[in-house]
């Protein structure tokens, strides 16, 4: 049986500095999902979340909602390694539809808007009633393409960011924090 919360190891040596706690995020999750709840209370609420990085967002943030909603995924790849490809390849599209529904596309986070614009761009072509987006973090001074999220957890800084669903190589994606990676430790590869 588990024991909660559950013990989290060490940050390893490669994090330069804890950047958002734990505690801070569920506080910030839990006021997005009040919010959201509020915007959306008569409305037929459909999730989008883009994997993987979303899916630990998304499980805390549907939770936090107090209004019924519906979920679907997509998967969207833009990065190769730590460089971004600057080209949005969908890899696993919407397995519901979208026409006439409330769309709220939840992200992790944005960084130079490449990606998020492709993803809203193709799911506007499928006439939602509306479409809206709510990320858990905006890295608004890496942007490149000017998307504005409608709900944003927080405003971070230019800095390659893991845990809490965010990943260098696929790895630090369980730690429930965000912390900064070190320089060394993506520059090296």
């Amino acid at each position: 049986m588990f024991e909660y919360p559950l013990p989290h190891p060490e940050p390893p040596v490669e994090f330069e500095e804890i950047l958002l706690t734990e505690a801070v995020i569920q506080k910030r999750v839990k006021e997005l999902g009040e919010q959201v709840s509020k915007d959306y209370q008569e409305k037929d609420l459909h999730l989008v979340a883009l994997l993987k990085g979303a899916l630990v967002f998304l499980a805390d943030f549907s939770r936090a909602l107090q209004i019924q909603v519906t979920l679907d995924f997509m998967v969207v790849s833009s990065y190769i390694s730590a460089k971004s490809s600057g080209e949005a390849r969908i890899l696993k599209d919407l397995e519901l539809p979208i026409k006439g529904r409330h769309v709220l596309v939840v992200e992790d986070i944005i960084d130079n808007g490449v990606t998020l614009q492709a993803i809203m761009e193709t799911l506007k072509l499928r006439k939602p009633a509306s479409i809206k987006i709510c990320t858990l973090l905006d890295k608004s001074e890496a942007r490149k393409i000017p998307v504005k999220p409608d709900y944003n957890g927080f405003t971070v800084p230019n800095k390659f960011l893991i845990g809490y669903g965010l990943d260098f190589e696929e790895k630090y994606r369980n730690f429930p924090y965000v912390a900064v990676l070190k320089k060394e430790a993506y520059e090296s590869h």
